[in-house]
């Protein structure tokens, strides 16, 4: 066998083994995959609250949404953020625990998370809205959202809303 033709049969062995592992590799993959989803979705008891008029000497105002689990898998939270850096949020799971601070991404906190809820329980959403972080031109209808992504497939995406008029 001359050089050429043995380099030849390296490069194609070589390639061999790197397609073999590809679609070894694929078909690994393509059997974890359902068990990271879940079949089940987080829901809210309600999706809007409506603070009415506010004013911004009055300082922050807050409101708790309550989201659950109630499907029969647990479904974990993967990314939360706020449409505004007016707001910012935290999540309070059912034995108390604070997650921390989350608002709009680039603003404040991390937006990437790993929370689990199990089915039949609940989380509280902590919404906190400054009605002066847009300064003295900030005034009129506010409609601001908190958005949490998870490994849902029937709804990947819970989008809790809140308004208000804010005043001088």
């Amino acid at each position: 066998m001359n050089k050429k033709n043995k380099k030849l049969l390296i490069i194609f062995a070589a390639a061999a083994v790197v397609l073999a592992v590809a679609f070894l590799t694929q078909k690994g993959g393509g059997s974890e995959n359902p068990s990271k989803y879940s079949a089940s979705a987080l829901t809210a008891l309600e999706n809007f609250f409506d603070f009415k008029t506010i004013a911004m000497k009055d300082g922050k105002v807050s409101h708790r949404f309550e989201v659950k689990n109630e499907g029969q898998e647990p479904v974990r939270i993967e990314k939360i953020y706020t449409s505004c850096m007016c707001t910012e949020f935290s999540i309070i799971d059912g034995q108390g625990k604070n997650w921390g601070t989350f608002g709009m991404p680039g603003h404040a906190g991390p937006s990437k998370t790993n929370i689990t809820v199990k089915p039949g329980e609940s989380v509280v959403v902590e919404t906190i809205f400054d009605p002066a972080a847009h300064g003295p031109s900030g005034v009129g209808l506010a409609e601001r959202s908190v958005y949490l992504e998870s490994n849902s497939q029937k709804s990947p995406k819970l989008e809790l809303k809140f308004s208000a008029v804010v005043i001088n």
